[in-house]
């Protein structure tokens, strides 16, 4: 991944100072009132700016009624609806996985319990990205089948997925045994040096003799993965196909692209039985001509299920954009980061308003923060090119600090399982927000209040109305 802003950037001092409270918070957080849980017919959790309410079930009676006033109004109107959504999750990077795999066997037990679960306690993260070979974020850059200078192996005999065995998979094989409904997308950071234009790990290009090569080198990933007990939903060819100059990285044509899924992919996947999605693109939302151009191609179209955008530049809406072009196809919301040390108000307000709303009131099916765990210097990460500020949803230090991508991800993941549909509501003074209808028939309605105060506003559905406040910069899930 390719960091190219900060939405606001603190003193460690500040970071520091906030690590208590965010330790001490547990997904399902209820307020201690001291009182019995009052009779309600929307439930209500809240996170706050200054991080003195996270994800905390709120004790307070919101009772639907005929009663109006004069306040702004969010109508829900779950007979107008989208898309399907798939899930709300993180990258599981492999230098997440290292972090994690090394904590002692009880408290990763519980860690992965709390962010995978169906449960009461936990936030119930439903999508996860994985890398094919090592990311940006991981020690050391690697792939499949990576040979001596020289060397070439067109029959992938020295395929193996061995390293992954060290850390990524037996925490895989832990979510799959907690959730085994999880969706998994793969993205490849480069295809083996060997089958490159420049023979490095930084840059270069498939190069067009080893397109059937790597795209048989992507089903052995899928079958090995498989015969792991792991299936992988989808993949994407490249991660961020115009950044070469990540560690690793490897440059992708719009134009190469199209021709790599329509003549080696493609078939490939049809011929060995592949079920596994083709997701194209995976990068910046600046340019959705991209994706447009890939899709128009007729026969790379037949075997690509939809596109995949970041927003490290671009506007969220150009995700609509690629949707309209082609709305036989669907999109998806694959990476971004927040970087370290993080102001925990203003990342709040931005990722909830701009991905977990902005994303699928574009048509977006998932939303994935980018890695899912960090140790407080910000390693893992490659040497030359690696991400040297991407905070983790959770710091290990070994102690767990949950930061702000948590609490993000969670306050849709919780609440909106797969199969959820998009609804409509509507936007009004600021009350920056999405709707959705869960399979059980439960309404879900995620707010941020990107006003300058507090602000009163009615939540209206099927003719009634309910009355509640945010603070500013505050986000709140309600549930009825």
């Amino acid at each position: 991944m390719k960091p190219i802003f900060n939405i606001c950037l603190v003193a460690s001092m500040l970071f520091a100072s906030c690590a208590c409270k965010k330790n001490a918070s547990i997904a399902n957080q209820d307020t201690k009132t001291g009182t019995d849980p009052v009779k309600t017919d929307v439930g209500f959790w809240l996170t706050k700016g200054d991080q003195s309410q996270l994800l905390s079930k709120q004790n307070i009676a919101l009772n639907f009624s005929e009663t109006t006033n004069a306040n702004p109004t969010i109508e829900v109107d779950q007979s107008t609806t989208f898309q399907e959504i798939d899930g709300f999750g993180y990258t599981l990077t492999g230098g997440s996985a290292s972090l994690i795999n090394a904590l002692p066997a009880t408290e990763k037990d519980k860690l992965l319990r709390e962010l995978f679960a169906v449960a009461d306690d936990a936030i119930s993260v439903n999508y996860i990205r994985i890398s094919i070979g090592g990311s940006d974020l991981s020690a050391y850059p690697f792939t499949y089948n990576d040979l001596a200078d020289g060397e070439t192996d067109e029959s992938l005999s020295k395929f193996t997925i061995d390293k992954e065995h060290t850390d990524l998979i037996p925490i895989l094989k832990k979510i799959v045994a907690i959730n085994p409904k999880i969706k998994i997308l793969g993205s490849p950071w480069t295809a083996p040096t060997w089958m490159k234009s420049n023979k490095s790990f930084i840059g270069g290009s498939l190069k067009t003799e080893y397109y059937q090569t790597y795209a048989k080198y992507l089903v052995k990933y899928i079958q090995a993965m498989k015969a792991e007990g792991i299936v992988i939903d989808a993949i994407t060819p490249q991660n961020e196909p115009l950044h070469p100059g990540n560690n690793p990285s490897m440059y992708m044509s719009a134009e190469d692209q199209a021709s790599f899924i329509k003549t080696a992919l493609g078939p490939i996947f049809k011929s060995n039985g592949i079920a596994t999605k083709i997701i194209i693109y995976d990068h910046n939302a600046d340019k959705p001509e991209y994706p447009i151009s890939v899709l128009n191609d007729a026969e790379a179209k037949k075997y690509i299920d939809g596109s995949a955008f970041h927003l490290y530049a671009g506007p969220i809406s150009a995700l609509t954009q690629v949707h309209n072009a082609h709305p036989d196809k669907n999109v998806y919301f694959t990476e971004q980061w927040v970087g370290g040390p993080s102001n925990f108000g203003e990342d709040l307000k931005w990722h909830v308003s701009t991905l977990i709303i902005g994303a699928t009131r574009n048509w977006s099916r998932n939303v994935l923060e980018w890695n899912l765990a960090a140790d407080p210097n910000y390693n893992p990460h490659t040497d030359k090119g690696g991400c040297t500020s991407c905070l983790g949803a959770i710091t290990i230090a070994p102690a767990i600090t949950r930061n702000v991508a948590y609490y993000v991800i969670a306050h849709a993941s919780k609440f909106v399982p797969t199969g959820s549909i998009r609804i409509a509501s509507n936007i009004t003074s600021n009350l920056q927000n999405v709707a959705f209808r869960t399979p059980e028939g439960k309404k879900v309605l995620i707010v941020c209040n990107n006003n300058g105060s507090e602000t009163n506003f009615n939540i209206k559905y099927d003719g009634k109305t309910v009355s509640t406040k945010l603070e500013k910069g505050a986000v709140a899930t309600y549930v009825w």
